[in-house]
């Protein structure tokens, strides 16, 4: 009897679990629905999808007329997209149960482009970007005038971030009641930065005409007012409101996270949660430069190398001789060296934070 020799087809080999060859072709998902994210809470996406959902075909119908079916949808991430974020404002595209029923849940396959994106970092030092919302085309600087006092270097620090997301800026000044705006108005008028004024318990028409047929960011201090305007102009907003404390001159986290609503004739504002600090640390020191257009145009006199920090910086002439407000450079300068290290004071101060006067 000869010898039978064995070879590998005589082996059986039972294949792992994971032994199933994967491919890179993912779906397409062409029957996705269309969604606009409208509020973000801990990794769970609120969605709003049907007629008239910013990013969808327009529908021809007029302003104030009556909207067409809508549906919010809870959807979660899926895992194609990794660990690409999500924030409020986002047109994302949706697969799965998008009916809204209570305990259905959605998948957020692609996010569409971004046409701009508002961001911040936690501090001038910090190379983190921490993403507020997208596709707005205005942000609105929301700033009281008295209970809490104007800060302009964090509105500065503001219009900088605008700039840098090629987002169009509106200052709006709140609690008139209480001190008068021409100072600060004039401070920024050489700047053409729109503004409006408004006061407590006071119409709102030249706000609400600014924000019309708009996707606005509100940004600001806490304690200046954006959740009261956000309840005055959509009326079921419902958004929490607090005071200012008497003594730290504080204003209560009352907003905790970004909500996109809809105003009543047309157009979207965003409240979000109160900053006490806006870093900058994502934006070049260029794009800084660019952010003040009163003072960029001198600096093409100073030597090559420029800090724009000493006293052989040409801007320090320009301003002599009247062509900028000194406190302009100041701030501008207060940035700069924020970015460069300097003591940890300065850089609260520069960035607009609240410290404790008690």
């Amino acid at each position: 009897m000869s010898r039978r020799r064995y070879d590998e087809d005589d082996v059986r080999v039972r294949p792992g679990k994971g032994s199933r060859p994967r491919t890179r072709i993912r779906p397409a998902h062409s029957e996705a629905v269309e969604g606009f994210v409208v509020a973000v809470d801990r990794g769970r996406y609120t969605c709003l999808v049907g007629e008239g959902v910013p990013g969808t075909e327009p529908s021809g119908r007029r302003r104030g007329e009556r909207k067409g079916e809508r549906t919010l949808v809870v959807a979660m991430k899926a895992r194609e997209l990794g660990r690409k974020g999500i924030v409020v404002g986002d047109r994302v595209a949706l697969v799965g149960d998008v009916t809204g029923q209570p305990d259905t849940l959605a998948r957020v396959v692609r996010v569409e482009e971004r046409s701009s994106m508002l961001r911040r970092s936690a501090d001038d030092t910090d190379d983190i970007e921490r993403p507020i919302v997208a596709n707005a085309d205005q942000l609105v600087i929301v700033t009281a005038l008295a209970d809490p006092p104007p800060r302009p270097r964090m509105i500065d620090r503001m219009l900088v971030a605008a700039f840098d997301a090629d987002i169009e800026p509106l200052l709006c000044l709140t609690k008139s009641d209480l001190a008068p705006a021409a100072g600060l108005v004039a401070s920024y008028e050489p700047l053409g930065v729109p503004y409006v004024v408004v006061r407590r318990g006071g119409a709102l028409d030249d706000l609400a005409a600014a924000l019309a047929d708009r996707i606005s960011v509100l940004v600001g201090h806490s304690g200046v007012g954006k959740s009261t305007l956000v309840n005055a102009l959509v009326p079921h907003a419902h958004r929490a409101v607090s005071h200012v404390n008497a003594v730290t001159g504080r204003g209560r986290h009352t907003s905790t996270s970004a909500v996109a609503l809809e105003l009543p004739e047309g157009g979207w504002i965003i409240d979000t949660p109160g900053v006490r600090s806006f870093g900058l640390a994502h934006v070049s020191v260029e794009t800084v430069l660019a952010a003040f257009p009163d003072l960029v145009d001198a600096t093409t006199a100073c030597p090559k190398g420029c800090a724009h920090l000493g006293d052989d910086c040409a801007l320090v002439g320009y301003v002599a001789e009247g062509h900028a407000d000194p406190v302009r450079l100041e701030s501008l300068r207060r940035l700069l060296a924020s970015r460069e290290g300097a003591s940890e004071e300065d850089r609260a101060e520069d960035r607009g934070e609240e410290r404790d006067e008690a």
